[in-house]
């Protein structure tokens, strides 16, 4: 056997190797994004966690949005900056509070685009960005390759968007076209070969809950139980729960609780609303309901056309994360859910939000992310709507910008939910502005740690503190009592080292806060 065949098959072997291990390095030269993960960002609006499956103690079923909290991480204890929905939004974009990002309640007639936001950052990183569904902030997106967006609030029906390529216009249920929207970008107008950011948001479940055609007769049967303090009195807390306006039995208007003829409507849409809430009405009109029977009334029609926005909503989310699962891209999709902000559902009288007790202040969050993210965890941490665009921009290997005020998730979601021992927050600010406005909220500021809660109306002069441990609906402030006079001067101490981190200044002298 000659020394050239004893060693050439060996020779030649290690050539091909070294051929093949060049070639792989010069495809991950050529493709550094490639190992980036897709990033669906999801949002309702107004969307309580109490009216997510997926909680304890959810008064419906969302199949569809359950199944990213049993595939990843369901967070218990998520909270907002601000409770209302413009401010919201840019605070997630932006990675500030209000007070630093422009967009203090929905009375600011334009989010300033032109400030760094986390999906410009992405674009810069090599992601093909788009949004589709609910704006609300008055501008004109910015850092979106694509957008398709609702003017302002947007209706229920019909609704004319705001597109990067000009105005257009849409007819059929708003929750269905926005869904539409999001399959058509992912379909056809998607780079296949670059990750994407796809901000997916529903106006629904907003007021005035107009249900899409399939589900007007849903829940026709059936009775849903009254939260135990629906028929609150207001006493032993600050002025401003007491004056209030956004109760159901006095704030609802007939055109919330489609009383009267509804806006918007195709004559054929029209047929089909007509069939369906005429002989309910009529039936309302006999009964001539009085006093608490007609709270109760208004009660039942407000939360059955609440949760059947969420059906459309849920139904949605469904067709997208099939789309991800059939098109094999869920395993390396970041998949988020949330709303931007809580909701009441009957909870103390309200409805609407605002407020920081609980059911306005707490907002949904659930994430998926295949090897990442255990399947079913939940996590206690004490989180944020501040720390969304942090999280996404760790996710894709994107540095933090040092004035984003949030804390990226990844330590939390790759470690099957357990808080790390140096996760940096043990309380959480607010800040609430919108005040001459609707619903008469007071503005008011104020430090969370998870068990009390201490809220200042500044304007009122007044303090609220509450032990959600001992009243975790937030009847009984116990403000001044002598039990809680440590506990009090602690919290006052936390707050203002917060405001002092937060560089929250506001109210200030001569400013418009």
């Amino acid at each position: 056997m000659s020394h050239f065949f004893r060693y050439s098959v060996p020779l030649f072997l290690i050539a091909v190797s070294i051929v093949s291990w060049l070639d792989r390095s010069v495809q991950a030269a050529d493709e550094p994004t490639a190992k980036k993960p897709n990033i669906v960002f999801i949002m309702s609006d107004d969307h309580a966690f109490q009216a997510i499956s997926a909680y304890p103690g959810a008064i419906n079923q969302t199949p569809n949005i359950d199944r990213i909290a049993k595939e990843g991480m369901r967070f218990d204890h998520c909270y907002v900056t601000n409770s209302i929905c413009g401010p919201c939004r840019a605070v997630i974009l932006t990675g500030k509070y209000s007070h630093l990002n422009g967009f203090y309640d929905n009375k600011t007639p334009r989010f300033d685009g032109s400030q760094l936001t986390f999906p410009k950052l992405l674009q810069k990183a090599g992601y093909q960005t788009a949004i589709v569904g609910k704006w609300h902030l008055g501008s004109d997106p910015t850092g979106f390759d694509y957008y398709n967006v609702l003017r302002g609030q947007g209706p229920y029906y019909n609704p004319q968007m705001r597109t990067s390529d000009g105005p257009k216009k849409y007819e059929g249920h708003t929750s269905e076209i926005t869904t539409d929207l999001a399959l058509e970008w992912l379909q056809e107008k998607r780079d296949p070969n670059k990750p994407f950011l796809l901000m997916y948001q529903h106006k629904a479940p907003h007021r005035n809950w107009m249900p899409a055609p399939k589900y007007l007769n849903k829940y026709d049967d059936v009775t849903f139980e009254e939260p135990a303090n629906m028929w609150d009195n207001y006493e032993n807390r600050a002025s401003g729960a007491h004056d209030q306006d956004m109760t159901i039995s006095k704030t609802m208007t007939p055109h919330d609780l489609k009383l009267v003829k509804q806006r918007g409507l195709t004559p054929e849409q029209e047929k089909v609303w007509n069939a369906a809430y005429g002989p309910k009405n009529k039936a309302f009109e006999e009964a001539n309901l009085q006093g608490k029977d007609l709270v109760r009334w208004k009660f039942q029609r407000y939360i059955k056309d609440y949760l059947r926005c969420i059906d459309s909503v849920d139904e949605g989310v469904g067709q997208v994360l099939d789309y991800l699962d059939e098109t094999g891209l869920t395993e390396n999709t970041l998949v988020i859910y949330s709303s931007d902000q809580g909701f009441y559902l009957g909870e103390h009288g309200w409805f609407d939000k605002r407020w920081m007790y609980e059911e306005s202040f707490r907002t949904p969050l659930l994430v998926r992310w295949p090897g990442h993210v255990k399947p079913g965890t939940v996590s206690d941490a004490l989180v944020m709507n501040l720390d969304f665009p942090e999280t996404m921009l760790a996710a894709a290997g994107v540095e933090i910008p040092k004035d984003m005020q949030g804390l990226s998730l990844l330590p939390i979601l790759e470690n099957d939910g357990k808080t790390p021992k140096d996760w940096p927050r043990n309380e959480l600010y607010y800040h609430y502005y919108e005040f001459p406005g609707p619903h008469a909220v007071p503005r008011h500021y104020g430090v969370f740690d998870g068990r009390y809660k201490l809220i200042n109306y500044y304007q009122l002069g007044e303090w609220e503190l509450f032990d959600l441990q001992e009243d975790p609906s937030e009847m009984n402030s116990v403000y001044g009592q002598e039990k809680y006079e440590v506990i009090q001067a602690k919290m006052h101490e936390k707050l203002n080292e917060l405001r002092a981190k937060y560089q929250d200044d506001t109210p200030r002298k001569g400013g418009k806060y």
